[in-house]
């Protein structure tokens, strides 16, 4: 059988590779896009959409056993797990079909199958019915990224949990130990600790969020303990001892090895691109810890060959893996994007509180050789966050003092998931101090902390 032929094929439909396909398709190249297991990858099926979703249910729980300081009444408040798994995981197969659907509206040629490259510009995809084979002169690899298992501390599904298990927990923690505070680690902290688990968090470097400003991660250790969490920074699990209900960690602190007892573990300690089985290697890919190397355009110096998103390095973010696709699809097809630039990509943790940033942190600022100007704007001065009842938190913004560049902006509360991205519209347009300081911020927000944050920096702050 003739191979089918196309302009441009990704393998891999998560969050970089089907917008790579839908933005190929509407510049009028003829694609298809090969995914071996579920249409939105990792993201809208096992990793961000599910997770907000739990965290979801967690925060009106969390408000609901607030009420009395509403002036409401809710007595008798419980969950139930499994009824909070079950809408999670409909959230999920919803946005999962949605990618079904956008990519069948702009015409792209779905297959589901495993996906190998045993040549330049050709694809072999092995399906239920068989093997199919597929040529193009431009390949997107997609292919994205799975939990790193450490040596003793791997998954069994039981008592030790990646993600995936989180997500669908077998049964309710009592005692939980999670492995790793990056966003993953912390996310399902928060949510099971908000849920009544006694939670234990294990970090190897020496703060929590150790990416954020070191500011921030203060703020929420801080946070997390008042909601009894137990942090243990500089510490590392050497083992893990399974029994039937029970796991004894083995910790390390400052030299000294304990035993510590849970009932369920969460391993949330990094990730690993999936590039094997895919034949890179014979076509002279490198592949640097598993993670494919690339230009700022992700081309992988592999002629017409290209991958974006985890697969191809950090910062490991949706949103980062769909510009790049983007960028690609529109290379391929003849134009000139900008390259992405991971510097100017915010970076949100959904735990309680919410955890956002972008650009350089402030210990970031001065290595780099910036004489700088820093401002904070505490959640306590706003009158938005009182009547909601969240006066804790913080925003910080980090400027150039010569020239009045907005070179990072890190914040700590509620939803600054969302307020995040004024500063990163601000960082696209090259603001400086003086036009955020410029813009009217409508009252009252809480995004006027992003304006006060500002003038503090300038020493013209009003209301603290």
């Amino acid at each position: 059988m003739a191979a089918q032929s196309f302009d441009m094929i990704v393998i891999g439909a998560g969050p970089g590779g089907y917008v790579a396909a839908i933005r190929g398709a509407q510049l009028g190249l003829k694609v298809a896009v090969v995914e071996r297991e579920h249409m939105g990858g990792i993201c809208l099926n096992w990793g961000c959409i599910p997770t907000k979703a739990m965290l979801r249910s967690s925060e009106v729980f969390h408000l609901m056993h607030r009420a009395k300081e509403f002036g409401l009444k809710a007595e008798g408040v419980d969950y139930d797990l499994d009824a909070v798994v079950k809408r999670s995981r409909a959230i999920a197969k919803q946005l999962n079909s949605g990618v079904g659907h956008l990519l069948k509206k702009n015409k792209v040629t779905a297959i589901m199958g495993e996906a190998t490259t045993p040549a330049k510009g050709k694809v072999s995809v092995k399906t239920e019915k068989g093997t199919e084979e597929l040529q193009a002169k431009h390949i997107v690899l997609a292919t994205g990224a799975r939990a790193r298992e450490l040596p003793g501390l791997e998954a069994d599904g039981e008592r030790v949990w990646t993600y995936k298990h989180a997500l669908t927990p077998p049964h309710m923690p009592k005692k939980l130990l999670v492995i790793g505070s990056g966003a993953i680690g912390i996310e399902f902290a928060s949510f099971y600790n908000t849920l009544g688990a006694e939670t234990t968090v294990v970090e190897v470097m020496d703060r929590i969020l150790p990416v954020e400003d070191a500011e921030i991660s203060g703020m929420a250790k801080k946070a997390f303990e008042k909601q009894k969490m137990k942090i243990m920074e500089k510490a590392m699990v050497k083992q893990l001892d399974r029994a039937k209900d029970k796991v004894t960690a083995h910790i390390e602190v400052g030299g000294k090895v304990k035993k510590h007892e849970f009932d369920s573990v969460i391993s949330a300690v990094g990730i690993v691109g999936n590039t094997e089985g895919l034949g890179l290697e014979d076509l002279g890919v490198k592949v640097d810890r598993s993670h494919v190397v690339t230009d700022e355009f992700c081309r992988t110096g592999v002629d017409g060959l290209y991958a974006i998103g985890d697969v191809a390095g950090a910062p490991w973010l949706a949103h980062k893996a769909s510009h790049e696709g983007v960028m690609v699809a529109e290379m391929i097809a003849g134009g000139h994007p900008h390259p992405v630039k991971p510097e100017s990509i915010a970076g949100c943790t959904y735990c309680n509180p919410q955890v956002a940033s972008v650009g350089l942190t402030e210990a970031q600022a001065k290595e780099a050789g910036h004489k700088i100007k820093v401002g904070r704007f505490p959640f306590i001065g706003n009158g938005k966050a009182i009547a909601l009842g969240e006066p804790e938190g913080m925003i910080k913004t980090v400027f150039d003092e010569k020239t009045g560049e907005l070179l990072g902006a890190h914040m700590i509360g509620a939803e600054v998931t969302e307020l995040i991205q004024g500063y990163v519209v601000g960082r696209q347009l090259e603001t400086t101090e003086e036009d955020l300081m410029n813009a009217v911020f409508p009252h009252p927000t809480l995004s006027e902390m992003m304006h006060e944050s500002v003038l503090d920096a300038f020493d013209r702050v009003i209301h603290i």
